[in-house]
């Protein structure tokens, strides 16, 4: 029996899984490109240092890889462990980029990685060099796949409902994973992706030189890695003003959420910079506004009104009660699946089947529903305001941060002084952190502001989960929390005592802790 319970445990199991699994991509991402353009320094201009570089952080990247795959696995397996249902559902569509993920692109940068790791005496600069380009282009095609998949489910295109096998079926595979869900998650991903290598990069560079240890080593990693996170994080910027258009022309709701929009914002909407949501009484208090900008990011206008969340509620209790007739009329084509006219009248509600499953969460029999269970669904179409609202801020905060990091950071470089700027490199060291507590706090923002779906307006989350029992899958919960706390401790260790060491691991004679 699918309980509150049940559903709850299996979407925090695969939440914790989820998150923990995405300490490890970014750093991926961001190193791999930051190791091709280490190493096309080198191979450019002939110098020891980039090729000393580019195995030194080529080490890390060999640690954060191993764990990214451990964990990477354990989530293609809850598709069919926990979310049974989902998977049957829409598996003709979700299934064809995983495939095409483990054929392209695992393969692709496992190969290559161990061309990259082993071939150093073995070929040619530039061969080398090519390898350790295709590992990184291995790495962000696997990225481009998941991407295409998480982008469908966030905006299902290329697909429609077959009332004959009850499920979602593919129609147009180039309109899956040419979406512009698909183009703006990719970019916006993968560039926050190469901010995430580019602070790594800088602060443990930062370190090096505040303890003024291996200084040539650090100076010209720092100004490897401000200028692509500089590039990068324009990049982000941009994709991301993308995808606030997007999601307020798609996910009215998340926008909603986002900037605690209660009641229809006139056009053109201003941008919240702060405010204290108040969920109960549905206001804001202190909130302070750029007028304008929301309506230019969301909009593309100036003239269409951004949707408050009462409005939202009121025109999704509507899409509820016509959802309610698609259901009734499914269960009676079950029945009758030959009669034209139930078929026909099927197909002039369809639209509003996802929500009327939203029902099913109050009633077995939705043909029943009463106004009261309407207006519980239609408040269920609302993701938790303040949890989107301040993850969305927290997000942009770090983000802001990292961009002024890489604008000082790439300015000293150029100037050859970097060394000399002990505030800067202090505020470097510290801002580590900042790129992983950004992308936790984006995904939060992504998936948690989609809810109540699984696939947005499809497939509610409640009637997605396998039939387990709760005990099953918080025993499942205890044990992945036990074993990634334990990988993450090894992560941190060897990150740390790898850092900590420095070049001088490449055994060269020229570094630091050879010399002392």
């Amino acid at each position: 029996m699918i309980t509150p319970e049940l559903v709850d445990l299996s979407r925090l199991q695969f939440a914790v899984t989820a998150l923990y699994h995405y300490l490890f991509v970014p750093l991926t991402l961001g190193l791999s490109m930051l190791l091709v353009a280490m190493e096309g320094c080198y191979v450019i201009t002939k110098r020891e240092i980039y090729r000393d570089m580019t195995r030194f952080w080529g080490k890390l990247f060999a640690i954060n890889f191993a764990m990214g795959v451990a964990t990477g696995i354990t989530m293609e397996f809850q598709f069919g462990t926990n979310w049974a249902y989902y998977s049957h559902y829409v598996g003709d569509i979700f299934g064809p980029p995983l495939a095409f993920e483990a054929l392209m692109a695992f393969f692709l940068e496992s190969t290559f990685a161990g061309l990259f790791f082993f071939g150093w005496k073995k070929l040619r600069p530039g061969v080398h060099w090519l390898c350790t380009f295709l590992m990184a282009f291995g790495t962000n095609i696997s990225a481009l796949w998941i991407l295409v998949a998480n982008s469908w489910m966030q905006h299902p295109v290329g697909s429609e409902f077959n009332p004959v096998t009850l499920r979602m079926e593919m129609s147009n595979f180039w309109e899956v994973i040419s979406s512009e869900w698909a183009q703006a998650t990719l970019v916006h991903d993968i560039s926050g992706g190469y901010m995430t290598g580019a602070v790594f990069v800088a602060a443990i560079s930062a370190w090096y030189l505040l303890k003024k240890r291996d200084v040539e080593f650090a100076k010209r990693s720092l100004a490897v890695a401000c200028a692509f996170g500089l590039v990068t994080s324009i990049v982000t910027v941009h994709m991301g003003d993308e995808s606030g258009y997007l999601v307020t022309r798609d996910q009215p709701e998340k926008i909603a959420a986002m900037e605690a929009i209660w009641d229809t914002a006139e056009a053109p909407a201003g941008l919240t910079l702060f405010a204290l949501p108040d969920t109960e009484r549905r206001s804001n208090a202190l909130q302070v506004e750029f007028p304008w900008v929301l309506g230019l990011i969301g909009t593309r206008s100036l003239s269409t009104p951004v949707p408050g969340i009462n409005q939202l509620e009121e025109r999704n209790a509507a899409r509820i009660a016509s959802g309610a007739k698609a259901v009734t009329l499914l269960e009676q084509l079950r029945k009758d699946p030959s009669n034209a006219t139930l078929l026909e009248s099927f197909n002039v509600v369809k639209k509003d089947l996802g929500y009327g499953l939203l029902l099913r969460k109050y009633t077995s029999d939705v043909s029943t529903a009463t106004p009261e269970m309407i207006r519980k669904a239609a408040a269920d179409t609302i993701p938790p305001v303040s949890l989107v609202f301040w993850s969305f801020r927290g997000m942009v905060t770090c983000g802001v941060i990292m961009l002024l990091l890489f604008v000082l950071g790439f300015y000293y470089s150029v100037k050859g002084c970097p060394e000399t700027k002990g505030l800067y490199l202090k505020l470097a060291a510290l801002a580590l952190p900042l790129p992983w507590i950004a992308n936790e706090l984006g995904w939060i923002v992504t998936e948690v502001g989609r809810q109540p779906w699984t696939i947005y307006g499809v497939l509610p989350v409640h009637i997605s989960v396998s039939s387990l029992t709760a005990g099953e899958v918080l025993g499942s919960l205890a044990g992945f929390a036990l074993l990634y706390s334990a990988l993450l401790i090894v992560e941190v260790w060897l990150m740390k005592r790898f850092a900590s060491l420095g070049p001088s691991t490449l055994g060269t004679g020229r570094y630091f802790h050879e010399k002392h």
